[in-house]
């Protein structure tokens, strides 16, 4: 074993890759040969010199894993890994180590930083270095005020969802989002990364809901799973709750109802104690009266407001991630509307549209309104005044912020009552018509990013 400056390195573009780094955390060093001949173009004799290891020995390690007979072996002696590590100059925080000797003297410009959670996260150090991975903990290069002003800006984000311009919010939110991965490159304590993580899950959980209102429809769906992953990691319960919460929204525009059951019974596995429990038992109850399980209806409802019962009044109900009771209302409309109570749920509407509307008569929450809108257009078609039914509808339609896939669900429903009732009248060949070019049109908009 030698710690003198070895040759070769593997060049920074190889050590950058994504899977050498996996390949170097999980002491894959089989892999690592196989990739710095693929794109760093160092033969395996080389690597040989530059390891002590035989050439033949290099080969047999980087070959496929053995085609079902077993898998490659791992560099699992200490003396091992540091005679690959110092011989193909692999930065000693990759494999889970303390700086090599090597690179503390040739430390004129600094190296990568170090982020000390990522090395306990893979593992790699074991018992080797546990002191100094403690001093690394307390190192930073984030500070207190960084992280409030993160928060702040997603607060503001989330509070803005209601009404403020979906391409606007789209293109603040990505951009929030690289802001935030890129700082969990950086050097910080354990405290500092599971905060960013949880800033991170946040983001993406907002990326989704823009995306799905822009009818980015795959993309919501990554960025929904990102969130998942990002709560898992961080142990974050509501983030998760959250996740599946969209997963039972995204289903119900799908008209998947077991897929709004199930999303909302892990939602609510994940998470028992905020208000995203009361929007998972609005789904629930949503799921079930297009079922046509009144009971489970009425059931959902119950417990949703025994939760809601339960829980402090919002200083910012306008956040989108905040049940407050005027939400409620927007949640039993819709069931109602489904269950075909046409004056309780005409109340329900109306009530929406008064706190969808602030004092100078400007529309704070326009995608509820168009939703109750649509919602008072079912029952004046059910009562048959088909003018007040045609007109709920085009007004609804014309909202300026939308979220089309949602919008659509409920304007559907209207068209069936019309096409049901009144087959013959034009307004409703109208209607219908404006419903199919809105729908080729979000067919065409369907793009991933």
């Amino acid at each position: 074993m030698t710690e003198a400056a070895p040759t070769p390195a593997l060049p920074p573009h190889v050590l950058e890759r994504a899977d050498v780094r996996s390949a170097i955390a999980k002491h894959d060093f089989g892999e690592v040969f196989r990739l710095a001949r693929l794109h760093g173009h160092i033969s395996y004799a080389k690597i040989a010199e530059a390891t002590g290891y035989k050439r033949e020995h290099i080969g047999k390690m980087a070959r496929p894993e053995t085609q079902g007979k077993g898998t490659r072996p791992r560099g699992t002696q200490y003396s091992k890994v540091l005679e690959v590590v110092d011989g193909l100059r692999i930065p000693g925080h990759l494999a889970g180590l303390t700086p090599r000797r090597w690179e503390l003297e040739s430390r004129a410009a600094p190296t990568q930083s170090d982020d000390p959670s990522t090395l306990l996260a893979q593992g790699g150090a074991g018992l080797w270095d546990i002191a100094e991975l403690l001093r690394r903990t307390e190192i930073s290069s984030i500070n207190s005020a960084a992280l409030e002003s993160i928060e702040q800006g997603i607060d503001q984000l989330a509070r803005a969802y209601p009404y403020a311009d979906a391409d606007y919010l789209h293109k603040r939110t990505r951009s929030g989002l690289q802001y935030v991965t890129k700082q969990l490159e950086g050097r910080m304590t354990l405290r500092q990364h599971r905060e960013l993580l949880v800033h991170t899950g946040w983001l993406f959980l907002l990326n989704a809901c823009v995306q799905h209102d822009r009818v980015q429809l795959e993309a919501a769906n990554l960025s929904k799973a990102a969130a998942l992953r990002t709560g898992d990691e961080a142990g974050h319960g509501e983030i998760k709750a959250w996740a599946w919460e969209i997963e039972a929204w995204f289903a119900l525009t799908q008209s998947r109802w077991q897929g709004m059951v199930d999303a909302v019974e892990a939602g609510h596995v994940a998470d028992q104690t905020h208000s995203v429990g009361v929007q998972l038992y609005a789904h629930k109850a949503r799921a079930a009266a297009r079922m046509g399980d009144n009971r489970v209806v009425r059931d959902s409802f119950d417990a949703g407001r025994a939760r809601l019962d339960r829980l402090p009044r919002p200083d910012h109900p306008e956040h989108h991630f905040i049940i407050d009771p005027d939400k409620w209302d927007v949640c039993e409309m819709d069931a109602y509307r489904l269950l075909g109570d046409d004056e309780k749920v005409a109340g329900h509407a109306r009530s929406v549209i008064r706190i969808s509307t602030g004092p100078d008569g400007t529309e704070i929450s326009p995608m509820r309104a168009a939703e109750a809108r649509l919602t008072l257009g079912v029952a004046a078609a059910r009562t048959g005044d088909i003018e007040e039914a045609v007109g709920m509808g085009n007004a609804a339609l014309e909202a300026d912020r939308k979220s089309l896939p949602s919008l659509l669900l409920i304007a559907g429903e209207l068209d069936n009552e019309l096409r049901s009732r009144y087959p013959r009248e034009m307004a409703t060949r109208d209607f219908h018509e404006r419903i199919l070019t809105i729908t080729r049109g979000k067919s065409a908009q369907e793009l991933p990013f």
